[in-house]
């Protein structure tokens, strides 16, 4: 890249989310990240923009890449295939003639590092308290999950914090935290599920999920991994899975962008990817599939009798549940991990 396109990408960067909303209006702000379907603008989750981290290096702001295609840059790369522009120079002057009439009403947000993001936390993480009796146990047992899981993975926090917009007042909500790690148990960040006043539903936000902290590569894990693990986006879909195989190592990814890219741990021998049936759901799996493939371990999709696991688990029964799952389990798995579960309805 020449001396001056580095120059406007940096200051693209330093503008990253005014850029999202003006050339990927279909997208949507998710944490630290703004979310659409492709560089096409279609609806989707499957590219992400970083919108905030260091200015230049991994995870820098204006980074992005699209996790169905593999397709990555930075924000003058996104302008150019966004406008389907012949060349770097063309890219340029658009480029130039958006920072030339951007609102100065919308500043550019202040560069975070994850570090500090993760630190935060991983306080709101020790603030929140022991799911038994709360309103999160609640909501779990409303979607059919079992409710005997690890306190160092999820707890409730009785009044956290949430905006609706910038704009908005702050407001204070019952919520679900899940610890995000890495793959030494280190928390690098949190999802919180905002939950509805009584505990039966989420909270009634178009985005009741709000992600704090470092997530890119991490995920929510339950269970000690050794050769088989299996993975999948949603924290609800994966603690289905759990509770159809009370002893099936998990990691929830929390988005199908980051299952695409999620760091797998030395060892597999087996990876089981739950679908979700949907576009970019299956784009992700694909793509991990791949990867996975390409490390020499095998990879098997797990397919769920309605939209995802846990719609299943609350539609067909986790007998029917069961039946399906052991049907695409290695022999060996079934045994390992469903043939005493079978034998208990731990919801009953």
């Amino acid at each position: 890249m020449t001396n001056i396109a580095a120059e406007i990408s940096a200051r693209l960067a330093g503008q990253t989310e005014s850029v999202c909303r003006h050339y990927l209006s279909s997208g949507k702000r998710h944490g630290r990240y703004w979310l659409v379907g492709d560089v096409a603008n279609n609806p989707g989750k499957s590219l992400f923009v970083r919108l905030a981290g260091p200015p230049s290096g991994p995870g820098a702001a204006g980074r992005w890449r699209d996790a169905a295609t593999g397709q990555h840059g930075d924000l003058l790369d996104l302008i150019q295939l966004t406008r389907e522009l012949p060349t770097l120079s063309a890219a340029m002057d658009e480029a130039r003639a958006f920072l030339g009439t951007a609102s100065p009403s919308e500043p550019p947000r202040p560069l975070m590092m994850p570090r500090d993001n993760a630190e935060a936390a991983r306080r709101l993480f020790r603030s929140a308290k022991d799911l038994t009796g709360t309103l999160a146990q609640a909501y779990l047992r409303s979607r059919r999950i079992d409710c005997s899981l690890p306190q160092h993975v999820l707890r409730f926090h009785p009044r956290c914090y949430f905006r609706p917009n910038e704009r908005a007042e702050r407001q204070s909500w019952p919520a679900l935290l899940a610890a995000v790690t890495d793959l030494s148990g280190t928390i690098t960040g949190v999802q919180r599920t905002y939950l509805a006043r009584d505990g039966h539903d989420k909270a009634p936000f178009e985005e009741p999920r709000r992600a704090l902290g470092h997530l890119h590569g991490h995920a929510v894990r339950l269970g000690r991994t050794s050769n088989v693990l299996a993975v999948g986006e949603g924290l609800e879909t994966m603690l289905s899975l759990r509770t159809l195989a009370p002893d099936l190592p998990i990691a929830a990814a929390l988005s199908s962008s980051h299952l695409a890219n999620l760091i797998l741990p030395s060892g597999l021998s087996r990876l089981y990817i739950a679908l979700d049936d949907d576009v970019a759901g299956r784009e992700a799996a694909e793509h991990l599939r791949a990867r996975a493939d390409a490390a020499g371990i095998a990879a098997h999709l797990l397919i769920p009798p309605r939209d995802d696991w846990n719609t299943a688990l609350q539609d067909a029964g986790r007998a029917r549940c069961c039946a399906q799952l052991a049907d695409q389990l290695h022999r060996d798995d079934t045994a390992r991990f469903l043939a005493a579960a079978t034998a208990i309805d731990v919801m009953a």
